[in-house]
């Protein structure tokens, strides 16, 4: 099973993949900045520490009792790197960073990163190009890590675009293994800046179309699980509803599975249980569920 994952949702629900059947991970990469010297890439590293169980399970990203000591002490010597990064988690960034710098590929490089973890599962990046999430606001346009770090979400968002995107080619070993795979999950993320950015890499979407494909939709009755969705959806022309999820994605989609809350919506193509994961036991029972459904298509 090919999973395509985003940050936080997708991966609570891999934790619950991991213990019910075999999967590889597609990862968003058009969130991922330079700071400091170091490549970050937000929704890898979620993935790996997911994965690794090191997450940081309330807040759903960076690590587990991480230490902020460096990013204090910049700030004190004047120099604010506008994310508040963990000491912990810069390890990986610098690790990562140093074999880019080396002459590793990204994907190369996300290996280097899952194996220090200790994470077995083949995890690789949407593409080897820099594409970058750029919102676009009524206060003009910014990074996706500006809108939602710096600026907590809260500026009107007018539209949403992926620069760079048409330069952005499918990893050849994404290629080869995407001819093979025949079930495809996209994980509750949102739909439009950690998934969308997948899909628009080249052909990508055609080629989920001889696929078995199921979604998890991220948002409950007309909320997301976690960060901006909503606004995004709205900005980019779907409904902020279980429907507008299976809208983005209906030109190859399967199936959606939405909430026991959202059951209105059931159909030939919308099925309903319960999507919410408080605890790795709720995600390993939806993740039994999503290999039945698999089963049945």
């Amino acid at each position: 099973m090919l999973v395509l994952s985003g940050g936080t949702g997708t991966p609570k629900l891999l934790q619950g993949l991991k213990e019910v059947c075999s999967f590889w991970v597609v990862v968003n990469t058009a969130e991922d900045v330079w700071v400091s010297g170091n490549k970050i890439c937000p929704d890898i590293d979620s993935v790996i520490y997911a994965l690794a169980e090191i997450i940081d399970d309330d807040k759903w990203w960076g690590v587990r009792n991480d230490t902020f000591t460096t990013h204090e002490r910049l700030k004190e010597l004047g120099f604010d790197e506008g994310m508040r990064i963990g000491d912990m988690d810069r390890a990986t960034h610098i690790l990562r960073s140093e074999a880019l710098r080396s002459g590793k590929s990204l994907c190369e490089a996300t290996q280097i990163v899952a194996r220090a973890y200790g994470v077995e599962t083949r995890i690789y990046p949407m593409c080897e190009e820099e594409v970058s999430t750029v919102v676009v606001t009524d206060e003009g346009e910014m990074h996706f890590q500006e809108f939602w770090v710096s600026r907590r979400g809260e500026p009107e968002v007018l539209d949403v675009r992926f620069e760079n995107i048409e330069r952005a080619k499918i990893p050849e070993i994404v290629r080869g293994e995407l001819e093979r795979e025949e079930e495809v999950l996209i994980g509750p993320s949102n739909p439009i800046t950690s998934i969308m950015p997948i899909l628009s890499v080249e052909d990508f979407s055609e080629r989920l179309k001889d696929k078995k494909v199921i979604a998890v939709s991220p948002i409950v009755g007309n909320r997301p699980f976690s960060g901006p969705a909503g606004k995004l959806m709205r900005a980019k022309g779907f409904e902020v509803s279980p429907k507008g999820v299976f809208d983005v994605y209906s030109s190859f989609l399967d199936m959606l599975v939405v909430d026991t809350f959202d059951s209105r919506f059931e159909s030939e193509n919308i099925v309903s249980t319960n999507t919410m994961m408080r605890s790795k036991e709720d995600a390993v029972r939806l993740a039994e569920f999503i290999v039945k459904l698999f089963d049945r298509l």
